[in-house]
C-alpha cells in the first residue's frame, strides 16, 4: 500500500505561485512514475503533470509552460511548481503513483482576488 501526503496548498492571487510537495512511502519510489492530479468542484479528477522514472515529464496544454513537476528519489518526494496561477486552477491537488490506485488526502489550492 502506498502512503501519500500532499502539502503546500493555500490561497494565492491570480498570477501568483505555489509549490506543492508530496511525500511518498510504501513503494520503491525510484521505480515508479508519479503524477499530480486535481479535482475542482463538480468536475472529474484530471492529470496535470506526470514524471516517469527516467525523468521524462508530461503536461496537458492547460498547464504547459506554467507548471513544472520534479522528483527527489533519495527523499521519496515529488513536487509541483505552479506559476502564473489562474482562478481555473482552483482545485484539490493530489499526487499518485501511476501503478497504484491509492490516493492521499490532497491539498487545496485556491486562486482568487
Amino acid at each position: 500500500q502506498v502512503q501519500l501526503v500532499e502539502s503546500g496548498g493555500g490561497w494565492v492571487q491570480p498570477g501568483g505561485s505555489l509549490r506543492l510537495s508530496c511525500a511518498v512511502s510504501g513503494i520503491i519510489f525510484s521505480n515508479e512514475g508519479m503524477g499530480w492530479y486535481r479535482q475542482a468542484p463538480g468536475k472529474k479528477r484530471e492529470l496535470v503533470a506526470g514524471i516517469f522514472k527516467g525523468g521524462g515529464t508530461t503536461y496537458p496544454d492547460s498547464v504547459k509552460g506554467r507548471f513544472t513537476i520534479s522528483r527527489n528519489n533519495p527523499e521519496n518526494m515529488v513536487y509541483l511548481q505552479m506559476n502564473t496561477l489562474k482562478p481555473e486552477d482552483t482545485a484539490v491537488y493530489y499526487c499518485k503513483a501511476f501503478s497504484y490506485n491509492d490516493w492521499g488526502q490532497g491539498t487545496q489550492v485556491t486562486v482568487s482576488s
